[in-house]
């Protein structure tokens, strides 16, 4: 899994293009939206996942913490915000574009890959990680190096989720999808023997395999089979865009990124990609 990234880099940085962070849409978000330019007053509210370990999650005592958090806690210092100043609000997928265009958030990070359809509706500052598709497997499970290896094994990925799906269709059609509520479902299926692998993002993965309940139990596979390219959504047309670039960029230069990729992802071995380029998405 230790594999060097430098040669993938320039492959990537190979096929990357150039994207255009105002695609067609909505001038302003949603009708009557209230423009977030600018936070109102002291505080700035930022939508983050609570439920996704390593990238955004609500702790039993009400802290968050999270690589998605780190990000938007550094943004937020740089846009002139103390983190005491952050209001953190819950930003499930399917409510993402809603939030913005009605002027609920300022900016959302939230594992958030940009695609053309979502810009159409908002407009993206980024992007801060590449992340891509993969396993999750038992570390001790050699019998898994490749896709096609999933033929006849117990595919683990959340109900409604197209990761799965994505395994049988394309790599692996003999695979056994099982559905299950949550990814934490899949892990414990996984720990315990009754699923042998689990999919979805790289970096999602990454994250609950991170937990201290989990540590040393799981390695991913290393399948990168699919680019997903998270950015920080913003209302359509808003000023903030080109300071969370400016912020990202900073991050990125003083080694404020390297420190929060290995804090949230390094207990679970994430080779991670390189921080990508500021408006270049790799296809």
């Amino acid at each position: 899994m230790n594999r060097p990234r430098t040669s993938r880099a320039a492959v990537a940085a190979a096929a990357a293009v150039v994207f255009s962070l105002t695609s067609a849409g909505f001038a302003n978000g949603a009708a009557g939206a209230v423009p977030r330019d600018h936070a109102d007053g002291d505080t700035i509210t930022v939508g983050i996942k609570f439920d996704q370990p390593g990238l955004g999650l609500k702790t039993p005592d009400g802290t968050y913490t999270g690589f998605d958090v780190d990000v938007a806690t550094y943004v937020a210092k740089e846009l002139g915000h103390d983190p005491s100043d952050i209001v953190w609000k819950e930003a499930k997928s399917a409510d993402r574009e809603t939030l913005l265009q009605r002027g609920d958030v300022d900016f959302i990070a939230a594992s958030y890959s940009i695609n053309d359809e979502r810009a159409k509706k908002v407009d993206f500052a980024g992007p801060y990680l590449l992340a891509h598709q993969d396993v999750l497997i038992r570390a001790d499970d050699d019998s898994i190096k490749q896709p096609s290896d999933l033929n006849d094994k117990k595919l683990c990925s959340v109900t409604g989720s197209t990761s799965a799906q994505n395994v049988k269709t394309r790599l692996a059609p003999d695979a056994q999808l099982q559905e299950y509520g949550g990814y934490s479902e899949c892990l414990t299926g996984l720990e315990n023997g009754v699923i042998d692998a689990v999919t979805t993002d790289d970096s999602i993965l990454a994250g609950y395999a991170a937990q201290d309940q989990f540590k040393g139990k799981f390695k991913l596979g290393g399948f990168e089979m699919s680019n997903e390219n998270y950015g920080i959504g913003v209302q359509k047309g808003s000023e903030l865009k080109d300071k969370i670039n400016a912020a990202l960029e900073k991050m990125v230069a003083d080694g404020s990124w390297d420190a929060a990729v290995e804090k949230n992802f390094g207990p679970a071995g994430y080779q991670n990609e390189p921080a990508p380029k500021i408006g270049v998405i790799v296809t």
